[in-house]
């Protein structure tokens, strides 16, 4: 009798993106692909899409590309930000995206209701269990993890009572 383990093999990217808006659809392509073929959920998938795609577009807006060790970019190289995700053992999928740090530490904002922007970080934090900044010397990383597992709501039947309607019965054959 042969013992089979099952194993979760990690799954890891890291790309350079164009500081800017150009570089985004690739990334979001590519991240897809990468984990679709990794084996995880198309919900999960979709989640961390979003998620990437906030963290560059904060770091497009509110950060510096990142520095390079030449200094030479021309006047039509945006520079780069790097994005990065990975899947550990224990199922936990984190997405990463590094930039040259800005004028200010990133905090989730309260927008008015007609403002045009400043819903991202409340985003990546109603789609993830974690997420957090860390600053190094010249960069600023904004990360967000989640379960790699699809997860499944549990429909609640409340009942007619929990509607308002205490004597309301004969109908449960209607569902």
């Amino acid at each position: 009798m042969a013992l089979v383990v099952a194993q979760e093999v990690p799954t890891s990217s890291i790309m350079a993106v164009p500081h800017g808006p150009a570089g985004v659809g690739e990334a979001r392509h590519r991240m897809r692909k990468e984990l679709r073929a990794g084996g995880v959920p198309d919900s999960v998938i979709d989640d961390a899409v979003l998620i990437l795609s906030e963290l560059l577009s904060n770091a497009y807006r509110h950060g510096r590309p990142l520095s390079r060790d030449n200094g030479d970019r021309g006047p039509d190289d945006p520079g780069l930000v790097r994005a990065a995700w990975r899947v550990d053992g224990r199922g936990r999928l984190t997405v990463e995206v590094t930039d040259g740090g800005g004028p200010t530490r990133p905090f989730p904002a309260t927008p008015s209701v007609t403002a045009r922007g400043g819903r991202g970080l409340n985003i990546i934090n109603a789609l993830s269990q974690d997420w957090g900044v860390r600053d190094a010397t010249g960069e600023v990383t904004v990360w967000a993890a989640l379960s790699a597992r699809a997860g499944f709501a549990t429909r609640v039947d409340p009942g007619p009572a929990a509607l308002g309607f205490p004597d309301l019965t004969g109908f449960e054959d209607l569902t």
